[in-house]
Order: structure tokens, then C-alpha cells, then sequence
């Protein structure tokens, strides 16, 4: 009889366990956008140009067959909900060629940005959300090229107690061809910490991110003068658009809030 009990104690001392380890949520169901809003520059919210982000096959594509150019309309995918304390996960992968009047920057180039303002906060033409991207790149068959580079639009971070002004800082990530899958991986915990992975390796953390008022390009100022909090410590996510067409899948979060 002590034995069975103790079996049985141990039994549901497991699935205890098994039920408060955290789960992984997709974000992308795989079939359509919902749980997603669409913010391109110059257009309305929640219009999706020239079917710009379409889902085909499983897998959530920004496409630009739809232009006849690009014109600065700079686009984000932004979750409907924003997060703090979280992982999350995906893959991407280029394809294709960018638009021939797009910045020469945006070759083979996306990313996702993280702790970004809500889109409805947006300007009208506003090409970029006060965010923090996790850049992707992909090899241009000129030299080194590294993913998971850290991109501010709006922002600066911290770095071992250094405020870092730079625009990009670059990854120890390295150099991976257009057309090959990638797992890209964050950590974000709040306002303390966020860490690039790539393909499970860490390449780059940093520290105490926040809104840089002066900033022109995402005008964090208006995000300021309204009220909002200079240190950033949690935002929407958002995949980018930027006149280079780029798949995602398998795009999934883990929260890391205490229960």
C-alpha cells in the first residue's frame, strides 16, 4: 500500500511539474494573419498593400510582386498584443531581389524588432516603429556579413554599463547564404537584459534599452511628450518589411513571466 502511494504521489508530483513548465505559443497559426496588424508607411493602418504579407504553404512571406515601387513604404507585421518577459523563436530565409528603388541597405535585409511602440501610434509616413531590431542578413558575396546584428531605430541600449548611441551594433554570428533557412532566436527579459541567438549560439546581449527622444527616423519624441516611459521594458513585436523579400515560419514565444 506504500508503495502504490508513493508511486501515486510521484505521479502527480510529475505532471505538476510538466503542467508549470512553459509552453511554447505560436504566433503565426500557419493559415492567415490573424492575431497580426498591418502598418506600411504611407498607407492606412491595418492595410495590407499589394498583399504585401501574404501566407502561402505554411509559410508567412513579404512579398513585393504587387509594386510597381517601392517608394519609402516601409511595412511591420506587429503581434496585437505586446510582451515583456519572453523568448521567441523563428525561422527566415531571402528570396528573391529587392525593389530596384528601395535603400541599397535593404539587400538581403529584415529583421524583427522587439519592445515596439503600438502601431496605432504610428505616423501616417513613419517608416520605422521606436523599437529594437534583431536584424537579418544574409551573405551579398562581398565579405563578412553577420545576422542578428542589433539595429535602434528610437532606441539606445547599454552594454556592460555603457550607453551605446551607435545604430547597429554587430553580432559574433556568421556569415549564412540568402536562400538557407535560419533559426533566429531572442531572450528578452524586460527592461534587464536581451539576448541574440542564431541557430542556438549566442551572439550578442545587451542591457537597459530606451527610447532616444532625439531620434528622427522612428520619432520616439512623440512617444515621449505623450507620457510614455523612456525606459523600455516591454513593446509589440514586429516583423519588417523593407522592400527585400524575406519568408518566416515556425514563429513561436515562450513567456517568461512568473505565474
Amino acid at each position: 500500500m506504500i508503495r502504490r502511494l508513493s508511486a501515486l504521489l510521484l505521479a502527480l508530483l510529475c505532471l505538476t511539474a510538466a503542467a508549470d513548465e512553459p509552453k511554447w505559443i505560436p504566433l503565426f497559426n500557419g493559415k492567415d494573419l490573424t492575431g497580426w496588424t498591418i502598418k506600411i508607411a504611407k498607407r492606412p493602418l491595418g492595410e495590407n498593400y499589394a498583399n504585401t504579407f501574404r501566407v502561402e504553404d505554411g509559410i508567412l512571406k513579404v512579398s513585393y510582386d504587387g509594386y510597381d515601387k517601392f517608394d519609402q513604404q516601409y511595412g511591420h507585421l506587429f503581434t496585437n498584443l505586446a510582451y515583456s518577459h519572453y523568448i521567441l523563436r523563428m525561422e527566415y530565409r531571402f528570396t528573391g531581389t529587392m525593389m530596384a528603388d528601395a535603400p541599397k541597405y535593404v539587400n538581403l535585409n529584415s529583421g524583427v524588432m522587439l519592445h515596439a511602440q503600438p502601431p496605432q501610434s504610428m505616423r501616417f509616413d513613419q517608416g520605422f516603429p521606436s523599437s529594437l531590431e534583431m536584424q537579418f542578413l544574409a551573405d551579398e558575396g562581398k565579405g563578412p556579413r553577420s545576422t542578428g546584428n542589433l539595429c535602434t531605430p528610437g532606441t539606445h541600449v547599454e552594454m556592460g554599463g555603457e550607453l551605446i548611441t551607435k545604430h547597429i551594433v554587430k553580432s559574433s554570428a556568421p556569415t549564412f547564404p540568402a536562400e538557407e533557412w535560419v533559426r533566429a532566436e531572442v531572450e528578452v527579459r524586460g527592461n534587464d537584459e536581451i539576448i541574440h541567438r542564431i541557430n542556438g549560439v549566442e551572439v550578442l546581449r545587451y542591457q537597459r534599452p530606451q527610447l532616444d527622444a532625439a531620434c528622427k527616423i522612428a520619432p520616439a519624441s512623440d512617444i515621449v511628450e505623450a507620457g510614455g516611459d523612456v525606459m523600455l521594458g516591454y513593446g509589440h513585436i514586429a516583423l519588417q518589411a523593407e522592400g527585400q523579400p524575406v519568408w518566416f515560419r515556425k514563429i513561436e514565444l515562450m513567456s517568461l513571466e512568473k505565474k
